[in-house]
């Protein structure tokens, strides 16, 4: 049976964050990958940014997954931007919209991290809570600018997706996150709260093939945590 090959869309890199570098360049970090190949599947990337319609982009792959990263352009979802607002590439909000759009139209498997998750909920027609700070009463999500990260558990919807991909209801998740979904896009529901209500996992509630959402960063724990890793099994599972 061939590899299954898992579609990442890349991150840029601005010229000197790699050392040695003097221009800039595209990423996926690792963890994303050694997950992807422990589980059986095969990572290539897609750097940001290209014309080809995302049907093109996404022929010959047998799988999607939408990694982390900076923040989607709050414009797109109707928004004015929140002072704390970083990271912006729109080419990457431009390509990650239109190849999820794509991969739920086809049925494609999808497996959305973090702000793939944001990605999924905007290309879906929700919006998002900008910055969680300035919400009262919730606990700790990490501060992605400053890569600092806090562990918690989660609540997963019995019988969803998530669930049965992680083996169980409740995970311990490595979270840095300060933007959540604030308004579900059409046709998702929420299959995983924190404890202060905050939504970590998403899904489509009657789309055809198999998509899985969350909001905390599964590859980080995955090498120690089989819960984790069972993310990235049923993603190339269900793209072989």
């Amino acid at each position: 049976m061939p590899t299954p090959l898992i579609a990442i869309v890349a991150a840029r890199l601005a010229s000197g964050r790699v050392r040695g570098w003097r221009r800039a360049g595209f990423g996926v970090p690792e963890p994303y990958v050694t997950a992807i190949r422990r589980a059986g599947g095969r990572a290539l990337f897609l750097p940001p940014g290209d014309a080809a319609p995302p049907d093109e982009l996404l022929e010959g792959f047998d799988g999607l997954l939408l990694a982390g990263g900076g923040d989607i352009d709050p414009p797109r979802y109707g928004e004015e931007a929140h002072s704390s607002v970083y990271g912006i590439e729109r080419d990457r909000d431009d390509t990650e919209v239109a190849l999820m759009q794509c991969a739920l139209e086809r049925g494609l498997p999808t497996l959305a991290i973090c702000r793939g998750l944001q990605v999924l909920n905007v290309a879906l027609g929700g919006t998002l809570h900008q910055h969680l700070p300035d919400l009262p009463g919730l606990i700790p999500h990490g501060t992605p600018v400053l890569d600092e990260s806090v562990y918690h558990d989660i609540a997963l919807t019995a019988g969803s997706r998530v669930a049965k991909a992680c083996g169980t209801d409740v995970v311990t998740g490595r979270s840095h996150h300060h933007q959540a979904v604030d308004r579900l896009g059409a046709g998702l529901v929420v299959a995983g709260t924190s404890q202060d209500g905050v939504i970590e996992a998403i899904e489509p509630d009657a789309l055809p093939g198999w998509v899985v959402a969350v909001q905390w960063h599964p590859e980080d724990t995955a090498p120690s945590d089989p819960a984790q890793q069972g993310l990235f099994e049923a993603l190339v599972s269900q793209s072989s």
